[in-house]
């Protein structure tokens, strides 16, 4: 399934139909690389440009990122958007699919039920967000 997958998105050709499940073993492969990226993102966003917050921030980040890792893999299998994820992922962009599973997974981890969030608007989120008084990134706390 995954080679007919890689040939089928390096030659554009249309892809086989998404199914619960069928995408899981993939994306536990890929749950490393996809914590360390999210432990990156973390650090970044919460330190900007001070390195020694950086240094007191990578461990909670990187504690943070394993169970957003989770979550973002349940999701993905959970909603069947496997394919669509990986599709987006790989042409290097954050479509409809991520976007659905993003917003399951936050509302997840506020302790919601899944679809909560389903019809808010990402950028509506984080507008919220930064609201509570969290510095942009690269500036100083």
């Amino acid at each position: 399934m995954l080679l007919a997958a890689t040939a089928c998105l390096g030659l554009g050709l249309p892809m086989p139909a998404a199914q619960a499940g069928v995408w899981k073993p993939l994306l536990v492969l890929l749950r490393p690389q996809l914590e360390n990226r999210l432990a990156r993102a973390c650090v970044e966003a919460a330190a900007g440009d001070n390195p020694e917050l950086a240094s007191r921030l990578r461990d909670p980040c990187r504690k943070l990122a394993a169970p957003t890792s989770r979550c973002l893999i349940e999701e993905t299998d959970t909603t069947g958007r496997g394919m669509g994820v990986l599709t987006e992922l790989m042409r290097g962009r954050f479509g409809d699919d991520s976007e659905v599973v993003v917003k399951r997974c936050l509302a997840r981890l506020l302790g919601l039920p899944a679809d909560t969030l389903r019809d808010v608007p990402l950028q509506e989120l984080a507008r919220r967000f930064s609201s509570l008084g969290l510095p942009p990134a690269g500036e100083q706390p």
